[in-house]
């Protein structure tokens, strides 16, 4: 098992360009380090705030060791508090959603508020302090709809990805949306895989015979390759849904962590269905047009998006070991659209759950593969996996920062 001096020195001795060392997909030493250094630090995009609409409406969340009760409170806003008692460490919520006037422990009815305020402890005895044993907070932004959370005790800036989020998101109204449906899969596969074969429309054509009925696969169609180009047709398609006041030029973050971008589909293709027509006749947005194409949204190291005329697409990764990672799917639509009459729950989501199950056995071959002992890196390609390149990148810049403290060491040559 590597201990960080070891996941710091490999890194630094990788080859640009490449994919990583089989120890960085596969070593327990590694993927703790990831937890430590990735996990624990940065914002995660954790719940759709529709989710929990109303006050007492709870989800729990888990990231590796730690626990988080997501919660609307009675001033309607979003708090995360991790789920242990401040009495004895007893989980306070042990579904994984619910609803409750108050958080209540189950083991000696410890009661917070829904602020995380301590509201009533029995028989605590008179030097006892309520206010001193309050709930532990998460830092917690809702985001346009979108909940993160960090696990830190000091997070790091949100503000410039908060204002673009609202500037990009403006016309699709996850407020005022509700979950259609929710799919969860365990891929057996380094939490990188999963992002790696998210990166690259190269594995399409022989892997999605559904999505590639609507999306792209000429990855300069998202400025996917090394030479930073977009293709004229995306030029066109984002300056036309510019002038309708949808954002949707290239914008992506100095570190890399998070971009967003505004795709036409194929042969002016409206949604993820089979005929490539709407799959809701009642939208969550108000783009003046079917055809506007899929807002894509990425956030390391949790969350990828896709935003359309009619319903949006949140997908949410979460590692569980150095080969097992969690992958949730949530499909939003306005709340008063109803099934069966605005949509199709199946038509709404076969293509994605089809190119899920897919992808999950991609990375899974993929990994067993990385296990071989005749593994070693191989090149990426310029065209097709320039976003590969852009992560493995940020993954490695963002470990050798956090390792060091900031101070990046020479490489070994």
């Amino acid at each position: 098992m590597l201990r960080e001096s070891d996941v710091l020195s490999t890194l630094m001795r990788r080859k640009p360009d490449y994919s990583l060392a089989q120890e960085l997909y596969c070593d327990p030493g590694v993927f703790q380090a990831d937890m430590d250094r990735i996990w624990y630090r940065e914002w995660l995009f954790a719940i759709p705030s529709c989710e929990i609409p109303k006050p007492g409406n709870y989800i729990v969340h888990e990231i590796g060791a730690y626990s988080v009760v997501i919660v609307r409170g009675n001033d309607g806003e979003i708090r995360a508090f991790h789920n242990s008692c401040r009495h004895r460490g007893s989980v306070l919520c042990k579904t994984k959603k619910g609803t409750g006037p108050k958080l209540v422990c189950p083991y000696h009815q410890w009661t917070y508020e829904l602020d995380g305020r301590l509201l009533w402890a029995r028989d605590m005895g008179p030097d006892f302090d309520a206010s001193k044993h309050g709930l532990k907070q998460v830092h917690c932004r809702n985001l346009s709809g979108m909940v993160y959370i960090c696990l830190a005790d000091d997070a790091p800036a949100i503000d410039e990805l908060a204002a673009e989020t609202a500037r990009y998101l403006a016309p699709h109204d996850l407020e005022n949306s509700k979950v259609a449906y929710e799919s969860t899969i365990v891929e057996l596969g380094n939490w990188k895989l999963v992002w790696e074969n998210n990166r690259e429309c190269y594995h399409c054509s022989g892997n999605h015979p559904s999505l590639c009925r609507t999306f792209p696969e000429d990855p300069r169609a998202i400025g996917n390759d090394e030479s930073g180009e977009l293709t004229g047709l995306q030029q066109e398609h984002s300056a036309r849904c510019e002038a309708a006041g949808a954002p949707s030029a290239f914008k992506m973050s100095g570190l890399g962590d998070w971009r967003f971008v505004r795709t036409p589909l194929l042969d002016a293709g409206e949604s993820y269905t089979m005929d490539g027509k709407v799959a809701v006749t009642k939208p969550n947005s108000n783009l003046p047009f079917r055809n506007a194409g899929s807002l894509l949204k990425f956030k390391y190291p949790a969350t990828w998006n896709h935003f359309l005329s009619d319903h949006v697409l949140l997908f949410r990764v979460t590692p569980i070991s150095a080969t097992e990672t969690e992958v949730c799917t949530k499909w939003l639509v306005h709340k008063d659209a109803v099934e069966g009459q605005d949509y199709d729950l199946k038509r709404l989501t076969e293509v994605w759950i089809a190119t899920n199950d897919e992808d999950r056995e991609v990375v899974e071959n993929n990994q067993r593969g990385i296990l071989s002992p005749a593994y070693q890196p191989g090149p990426y390609s310029p065209t097709h996996e320039g976003g590969n390149i852009q992560f493995v990148d940020w993954y490695a810049n963002t470990m050798i920062r956090a390792i060091t403290g900031g101070v990046t060491p020479i490489a070994a040559e």
